[in-house]
């Protein structure tokens, strides 16, 4: 009756289950982490693209009066 839980099993138990319980717990720490890094190089990566040509991802547009497209309001359209 006392040979099923002898302390040699509950100790080898105990041990499993903390292994078990520390690993799913380093890897959700590990995905946490890898979540963060991708979002900050989205965050960085957008921030770059935008300011680095020193245009704004939207301009106002004009109608040529010339050939009557939609053109930037900047002045570089030469009608054709």
């Amino acid at each position: 009756m006392f040979g099923l839980f002898s302390i040699s099993k509950i100790l080898v138990t105990a041990a499993i289950i903390l292994a078990v319980w520390y690993g799913f717990k380093w890897l959700g720490n590990r995905q946490e982490i890898q979540k963060q890094a991708a979002k900050e190089q989205v965050r960085r990566g957008a921030g770059a693209s935008r300011h680095s040509t020193g245009e704004p991802d939207i301009e106002d547009m004009v109608q040529c009066p010339d050939c009557g497209a939609f053109v930037p309001d900047d002045g570089r359209h030469r009608c054709g």
